[in-house]
């Protein structure tokens, strides 16, 4: 008879116990999955890719709808359990619904820690926690200020993100260097230097006295030195907290987190917890590693196998383009301690290796990673490291004095050397899979999970697959633009330059497309690279652009459109105004926002109004806005020698002149 298992909170650390439970026994249990989130289970350490613009929310959903179905797991996302029942063995929902249950397993994860400023409860004022913190920040735009308090790892990956959105971002941190608990001083600074270069101030030593708000709104940060820093977003990344109130509130025993013991079982014998919500021994979890490992012995503790949690040597890498950087082990001075190092300034790169009895107990890096799983595999093992310490510096390719090949390098390290640290996956697990016929790098992320969470081993597993399989190994290559040809975007580009390639069939011909005449995927590609190098020649194909550029407007998440109406140079007059406000009455629109570059924009118009709302706006003398296009949108101006007292130059006609002179410019400007 299948046993009720309710799980509380869809995070990765229940989502990965739920994959191994349901592998291992598929008709075994009924499974009810709680989440306050009104989603289910996402790789939460890829949010600063999605900040980024680097990924996608689809791409980081680790389980979709149809998953939960197929596997008959009763999902209640968007519900918080309001009490636990261990005496009953009952949950009550929100909602009053009481469910029994035989085993309960406790994902509450936690909460972040708001350092009590005042005005910390000002709007604009948030965490980097979830989804919904992301969003706002995606939200903010360009030429807007945001200040981050915490140069820790989640502090400076929101930064470098919304930096990446050209958000004015402004990092306070109370500590002399950045990631002080996981970086030296040397590395901070370079650390630094690549955060400024990338338009990031960086404010160190600097602490926090207030935040100022206006009409109930963040505003500014004030320093203790009475330094005002201007936003109008402000992120608090300065911790976690285990969320204990639940188990708290059920009589579980707990202390900073919620008290497990080897197999993840709590003071209650029918209740596991896993995630940043346990306390295993005295600590508490926030890497992504422990909580995998925790997982995969609490499905083997409900399924009945033996199986117990250790805690192991762990490893930091911070996500943010353009910064490689590892830290491990215990790095401090120390009495009887002894530091390699090694400096590259022209290459900005940093290594410190920290010896203590002819053992590596810590090491940092910057700039150059790539052996970085080797030196972790050293601290973790504990290996004597007397007769490699000449050359220990240079990494494993140098290990008795010549370079070697780096697939030897690979081809030495033992089947338990670790390769995917945020899965505790090891090279004996990656042959053991090829051996099973997993032969490419999708393979090998399908079946051990290596390389499926942050990818910056994939490197590595690469490396062992070609080592493994010999010449029977690919090496992948760069991703063509569709199915309908093996072509990259970039061998594209190029053929229609050199060839002189002016229609999409003269490309289809000369390329060798698989398909007569494209896709939805290719086409649209195709006309903007045609438009872009024969402007003259190539006829536009309507057709083939993407749909904001078919209806004049920007589609929204639900299917309504937004209309920016060109305003030359931001110049409008009351007749424009009384036509936008018209049109805004006239077609119920809800929204109506002025945006960063001084135009007007209408959010939630029908699909269906589109014609008519750009017929009563081009009546008023009024086109679009071209807020989706590949090109120039708009020229933000001042007023110049119209109005301003120090004006020197006409600004506000030219920033017209710039406008209609590119209107409709298919290219890119810069």
């Amino acid at each position: 008879m299948k046993q009720n298992l309710i799980i509380i909170g869809a995070g990765m650390a229940t989502g990965r116990a739920l994959e191994t439970l349901l592998d291992a026994d598929p008709d075994g249990w009924n499974v009810t999955l709680f989440n306050a989130e009104p989603r289910g289970n996402y790789n939460r350490i890829m949010l600063s890719p999605v900040l980024a613009g680097d990924k996608t929310y689809a791409e980081i959903e680790t389980h979709s709808t149809q998953w939960y179905a197929q596997n008959g797991v009763t999902c209640r996302f968007g519900e918080k359990v309001a009490a636990i029942d261990r005496a009953a063995k009952t949950v009550t929902a929100q909602n009053g619904d009481v469910l029994r249950y035989d085993k309960l397993m406790l994902g509450t994860g936690s909460t972040p820690f708001m350092i009590p400023l005042p005005g910390h409860d000002l709007e604009g004022v948030i965490a980097y926690r979830d989804l919904e913190d992301t969003q706002r920040m995606m939200d903010l735009g360009p030429q807007n200020k945001c200040v981050v308090i915490g140069g820790g790892l989640l502090g400076l990956e929101a930064a470098a993100g919304m930096a990446a959105r050209g958000v004015d971002v402004t990092v306070v941190h109370i500590m002399g260097h950045l990631m002080e608990r996981q970086l030296d001083e040397a590395a901070g600074y370079l650390l630094r230097r690549a955060l400024v270069d990338k338009g990031i101030t960086v404010k160190c030593s600097a602490n926090s006295k207030e935040i100022l708000g206006v009409d109930g709104h963040v505003r500014a940060l004030l320093l203790d030195d009475g330094t005002e820093l201007p936003c109008d977003l402000l992120v608090m990344a300065v911790g976690i907290r285990p969320n204990v109130t639940l188990a708290q509130e059920a009589g579980l025993a707990v202390g900073r987190g919620i008290h497990v013991d080897d197999q993840m079982v709590t003071s209650d014998a029918d209740v596991l917890a896993v995630g940043e919500c346990v306390e295993h021994n005295g600590a508490v979890f926030g890497l992504v590693a422990p909580l995998y490992d925790q997982a995969k012995v609490a499905a083997r503790t409900l399924l009945g196998e033996a199986d117990a949690f250790k805690q192991k040597e762990l490893s930091t890498k911070l996500k943010v383009t353009g910064c490689d950087l590892f830290s491990a082990g215990d790095f401090a001075d120390g009495e009887g301690r002894e530091d390699i190092v090694f400096r590259d300034p022209a290459r900005g790169v940093y290594r410190r290796l920290v010896i203590e009895n002819s053992a590596i107990i810590g090491a940092v890096m910057y700039g150059d990673t790539g052996d970085s799983n080797w030196f972790f595999g050293l601290i973790r093992d504990k290996t004597d490291i007397t007769d490699m310490r000449d050359t220990l510096i240079f990494g494993p390719a140098y290990q008795g004095g010549t370079p070697q090949d780096p697939l030897a390098a690979v081809a030495a390290l033992p089947r338990d050397a670790e390769i995917c640290g945020c899965n505790g996956i090891c090279k004996g697990q990656i042959e053991d899979a090829i051996a099973a016929g997993a032969g490419d790098l999708a393979a090998i992320k399908a079946t051990t999970k290596a390389s499926a969470s942050c990818g910056t081993c994939t490197g590595l597993v690469e490396q062992v697959l070609a080592v493994t399989l010999g010449d029977d190994f690919v090496l992948p290559a760069a991703a063509s633009i569709c199915a309908c040809t093996d072509m990259t975007h970039e061998d594209v580009r190029r053929m229609i330059k050199s060839q002189k390639l002016m229609s999409m069939p003269a490309v289809w011909q000369e390329c060798g497309w698989k398909t007569s005449c494209g896709c939805h995927v290719c086409r649209p590609a195709l006309n903007f690279y045609l438009l872009a190098d024969w402007p003259l020649d190539y006829a536009d194909d309507p057709q083939s652009r993407f749909i904001n550029e078919r209806k004049h407007a920007n589609i929204q998440k639900d299917g309504t459109f937004s209309v920016v109406p060109r305003m030359w140079g931001g110049i409008t007059t009351p007749d424009e105004l009384r036509a936008i406000a018209d049109a805004a009455d006239k077609f119920a629109v809800p929204t109506v926002k002025v945006t960063g570059g001084q135009r007007i924009d209408l959010l939630g118009v029908k699909g269906e109004d589109l014609p008519a709302i750009w017929a009563d706006l081009n009546a008023a003398g009024m086109v679009s806005g071209h807020a989706y296009s590949k090109g120039l949108r708009t020229v933000k101006t001042c007023v110049g020698t119209d109005h301003c007292r120090f004006g020197t130059q006409d600004s506000t006609g030219l920033g017209i002149k710039l406008e209609k002179t590119l209107w409709g410019h298919g290219r890119h400007i810069s």
